[in-house]
Protein backbone atom coordinates (compact mmCIF):
# COMPACT_ATOMS: atom_id res chain seq x y z
CA UNK A 1 0.00 0.00 0.00
CA UNK A 2 2.86 2.40 0.71
CA UNK A 3 3.90 2.41 -2.93
CA UNK A 4 0.37 3.34 -4.02
CA UNK A 5 0.17 6.08 -1.38
CA UNK A 6 3.55 7.46 -2.44
CA UNK A 7 2.57 7.51 -6.11
CA UNK A 8 -0.58 9.40 -5.19
CA UNK A 9 1.48 11.94 -3.24
CA UNK A 10 3.69 12.50 -6.30
CA UNK A 11 0.61 13.01 -8.47
CA UNK A 12 -1.03 15.29 -5.89
CA UNK A 13 2.05 17.53 -5.79
CA UNK A 14 2.37 17.44 -9.56
CA UNK A 15 5.74 19.11 -10.12
CA UNK A 16 9.09 17.31 -9.87
CA UNK A 17 12.31 19.33 -9.54
CA UNK A 18 15.01 17.59 -11.60
CA UNK A 19 18.26 18.79 -10.06
CA UNK A 20 21.71 18.68 -11.64
CA UNK A 21 24.80 20.43 -10.32
CA UNK A 22 28.53 20.37 -9.78
CA UNK A 23 28.45 18.86 -6.31
CA UNK A 24 26.27 17.16 -3.73
CA UNK A 25 26.33 20.30 -1.59
CA UNK A 26 25.15 22.50 -4.46
CA UNK A 27 22.28 20.15 -5.28
CA UNK A 28 21.34 19.86 -1.62
CA UNK A 29 21.07 23.66 -1.41
CA UNK A 30 19.04 23.73 -4.65
CA UNK A 31 16.70 21.10 -3.21
CA UNK A 32 16.14 23.11 -0.04
CA UNK A 33 15.36 26.22 -2.11
CA UNK A 34 12.94 24.30 -4.35
CA UNK A 35 11.17 22.79 -1.33
CA UNK A 36 10.90 26.22 0.29
CA UNK A 37 9.32 27.45 -2.95
CA UNK A 38 6.67 24.72 -2.83
CA UNK A 39 8.06 21.98 -5.08
CA UNK A 40 7.93 19.01 -2.75
CA UNK A 41 9.08 16.25 -5.12
CA UNK A 42 12.85 16.31 -5.63
CA UNK A 43 14.79 14.23 -8.15
CA UNK A 44 18.54 14.25 -7.54
CA UNK A 45 20.23 13.09 -10.74
CA UNK A 46 23.01 10.54 -10.48
CA UNK A 47 25.14 12.64 -12.83
CA UNK A 48 25.91 14.83 -9.81
CA UNK A 49 29.22 13.94 -8.12
CA UNK A 50 28.32 12.52 -4.72
CA UNK A 51 24.62 12.38 -5.60
CA UNK A 52 23.96 9.54 -3.17
CA UNK A 53 25.25 11.68 -0.31
CA UNK A 54 22.77 14.41 -1.23
CA UNK A 55 19.93 11.85 -1.40
CA UNK A 56 20.91 10.40 1.97
CA UNK A 57 21.09 13.83 3.63
CA UNK A 58 17.79 15.01 2.16
CA UNK A 59 15.99 11.77 3.01
CA UNK A 60 17.06 12.16 6.64
CA UNK A 61 15.73 15.71 6.76
CA UNK A 62 12.46 15.21 4.91
CA UNK A 63 9.73 12.57 4.84
CA UNK A 64 6.74 11.93 2.61
CA UNK A 65 4.84 10.38 5.52
CA UNK A 66 5.02 13.33 7.93
CA UNK A 67 2.09 15.64 8.68
CA UNK A 68 4.51 18.52 9.28
CA UNK A 69 4.42 20.65 6.10
CA UNK A 70 7.90 22.02 6.84
CA UNK A 71 9.37 18.51 6.86
CA UNK A 72 7.35 17.08 3.98
CA UNK A 73 9.15 16.24 0.73
CA UNK A 74 9.58 13.22 -1.50
CA UNK A 75 13.22 12.53 -2.39
CA UNK A 76 14.12 10.44 -5.42
CA UNK A 77 17.01 9.52 -7.71
CA UNK A 78 17.20 10.38 -11.40
CA UNK A 79 19.31 9.41 -14.41
CA UNK A 80 19.39 5.84 -13.09
CA UNK A 81 20.67 3.66 -15.92
CA UNK A 82 20.82 0.15 -14.44
CA UNK A 83 19.68 -1.90 -11.43
CA UNK A 84 22.91 -1.59 -9.43
CA UNK A 85 22.57 2.19 -9.29
CA UNK A 86 18.86 1.88 -8.54
CA UNK A 87 19.56 -0.34 -5.53
CA UNK A 88 22.31 1.97 -4.28
CA UNK A 89 19.88 4.90 -4.55
CA UNK A 90 17.16 3.05 -2.68
CA UNK A 91 19.63 2.08 0.07
CA UNK A 92 20.61 5.77 0.32
CA UNK A 93 16.98 6.68 0.95
CA UNK A 94 15.51 7.41 -2.49
CA UNK A 95 11.73 7.01 -2.40
CA UNK A 96 11.37 6.83 -6.17
CA UNK A 97 13.63 6.16 -9.16
CA UNK A 98 13.65 7.85 -12.57
CA UNK A 99 15.50 6.72 -15.68
CA UNK A 100 16.14 8.43 -19.02
CA UNK A 101 15.13 5.25 -20.83
CA UNK A 102 13.31 1.97 -20.25
CA UNK A 103 15.64 -0.61 -18.71
CA UNK A 104 13.65 -3.76 -17.84
CA UNK A 105 16.13 -4.98 -15.22
CA UNK A 106 15.95 -1.65 -13.40
CA UNK A 107 12.15 -1.81 -13.40
CA UNK A 108 12.24 -5.34 -11.99
CA UNK A 109 14.66 -4.32 -9.24
CA UNK A 110 12.44 -1.41 -8.21
CA UNK A 111 9.36 -3.63 -8.29
CA UNK A 112 11.16 -6.07 -5.99
CA UNK A 113 11.65 -3.29 -3.44
CA UNK A 114 8.18 -1.82 -4.11
CA UNK A 115 9.71 1.53 -5.08
CA UNK A 116 8.04 3.60 -7.82
CA UNK A 117 10.05 3.63 -11.04
CA UNK A 118 9.45 6.22 -13.77
CA UNK A 119 11.39 5.17 -16.89
CA UNK A 120 11.85 7.39 -19.92
CA UNK A 121 9.84 6.46 -23.03
CA UNK A 122 9.41 7.91 -26.51
CA UNK A 123 7.20 5.48 -28.39
CA UNK A 124 3.94 3.56 -28.02
CA UNK A 125 5.96 0.33 -28.05
CA UNK A 126 8.02 1.51 -25.08
CA UNK A 127 4.92 2.62 -23.19
CA UNK A 128 3.35 -0.79 -23.76
CA UNK A 129 6.51 -2.57 -22.59
CA UNK A 130 6.65 -0.38 -19.49
CA UNK A 131 3.04 -1.25 -18.63
CA UNK A 132 3.77 -4.95 -19.12
CA UNK A 133 6.63 -4.62 -16.63
CA UNK A 134 4.34 -3.03 -14.05
CA UNK A 135 5.33 0.64 -14.40
CA UNK A 136 2.74 3.06 -12.99
CA UNK A 137 3.95 6.38 -14.49
CA UNK A 138 6.13 6.72 -17.58
CA UNK A 139 8.40 9.70 -18.13
CA UNK A 140 7.85 11.16 -21.60
CA UNK A 141 11.40 12.19 -22.43
CA UNK A 142 12.56 14.42 -23.88
CA UNK A 143 9.29 16.33 -23.75
CA UNK A 144 10.75 19.05 -25.97
CA UNK A 145 10.34 16.72 -28.97
CA UNK A 146 6.58 16.62 -28.55
CA UNK A 147 3.51 18.78 -28.45
CA UNK A 148 1.33 18.29 -25.33
CA UNK A 149 -1.29 16.70 -27.60
CA UNK A 150 0.98 13.62 -27.83
CA UNK A 151 -0.43 12.37 -24.52
CA UNK A 152 -3.97 12.24 -25.87
CA UNK A 153 -2.63 10.52 -28.99
CA UNK A 154 -0.80 7.87 -26.97
CA UNK A 155 -3.77 7.40 -24.67
CA UNK A 156 -5.83 6.46 -27.71
CA UNK A 157 -4.53 2.89 -27.80
CA UNK A 158 -3.27 2.95 -24.18
CA UNK A 159 -5.79 4.89 -22.06
CA UNK A 160 -4.48 3.22 -18.90
CA UNK A 161 -1.03 4.84 -19.21
CA UNK A 162 -0.02 7.79 -17.04
CA UNK A 163 2.56 10.27 -18.34
CA UNK A 164 5.04 12.71 -16.79
CA UNK A 165 6.70 14.87 -19.48
CA UNK A 166 10.21 16.03 -18.62
CA UNK A 167 12.59 18.16 -20.65
CA UNK A 168 11.19 21.21 -22.36
CA UNK A 169 8.45 21.86 -19.82
CA UNK A 170 8.32 25.60 -19.08
CA UNK A 171 6.11 28.12 -17.32
CA UNK A 172 4.55 28.95 -20.68
CA UNK A 173 3.54 25.37 -21.57
CA UNK A 174 3.05 23.68 -18.17
CA UNK A 175 -0.67 24.38 -18.31
CA UNK A 176 -0.94 22.80 -21.76
CA UNK A 177 0.75 19.63 -20.53
CA UNK A 178 -1.55 19.34 -17.50
CA UNK A 179 -4.64 20.04 -19.58
CA UNK A 180 -3.32 17.57 -22.14
CA UNK A 181 -3.44 14.77 -19.60
CA UNK A 182 -0.06 14.73 -17.80
CA UNK A 183 -0.35 13.47 -14.21
CA UNK A 184 2.82 15.39 -13.29
CA UNK A 185 5.66 17.30 -14.95
CA UNK A 186 9.42 17.31 -14.46
CA UNK A 187 11.21 20.68 -14.39
CA UNK A 188 14.97 20.72 -15.00
CA UNK A 189 17.32 23.42 -16.18
CA UNK A 190 14.73 26.23 -16.28
CA UNK A 191 14.38 25.91 -12.52
CA UNK A 192 18.09 26.24 -11.75
CA UNK A 193 19.79 28.01 -14.68
CA UNK A 194 19.64 31.50 -13.21
CA UNK A 195 20.89 30.32 -9.83
CA UNK A 196 23.82 28.50 -11.44
CA UNK A 197 24.76 31.63 -13.40
CA UNK A 198 24.53 34.03 -10.48
CA UNK A 199 25.16 31.80 -7.48
CA UNK A 200 21.98 33.19 -5.92
CA UNK A 201 19.76 30.29 -4.88
CA UNK A 202 16.84 32.60 -4.20
CA UNK A 203 16.19 32.30 -7.94
CA UNK A 204 15.38 28.59 -7.45
CA UNK A 205 12.83 29.39 -4.75
CA UNK A 206 11.23 32.12 -6.87
CA UNK A 207 11.00 29.85 -9.92
CA UNK A 208 9.60 27.03 -7.78
CA UNK A 209 6.86 29.36 -6.50
CA UNK A 210 6.03 30.37 -10.08
CA UNK A 211 5.84 26.75 -11.25
CA UNK A 212 3.58 25.73 -8.39
CA UNK A 213 1.31 28.69 -9.06
CA UNK A 214 1.11 27.73 -12.75
CA UNK A 215 0.40 24.11 -11.78
CA UNK A 216 -2.40 25.02 -9.37
CA UNK A 217 -3.92 27.35 -11.95
CA UNK A 218 -3.87 24.62 -14.62
CA UNK A 219 -5.45 22.09 -12.23
CA UNK A 220 -8.19 24.55 -11.29
CA UNK A 221 -9.09 24.92 -14.95
CA UNK A 222 -9.52 21.20 -15.66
Amino acid sequence: MKKIQLLQKIIDNGVVAVLRGDSADQVFDMAEAAIAGGIKVIEVTLTVPGALHAIEKLSRMYSWETSDPDKFAIIGAGTVLEPQTARASIMAGAQFVVGPSLNPDTVKLCNLYRVPILPGVMTIAEVQQALELGVDIVKLFPGSLYDPSIIKTMKGPLPQADFMPTGGVSLSNLGDWIKGGAVAVGIGSDLTNEAVKTGDLSHVRTKAEQYMEAYRKAKSEL
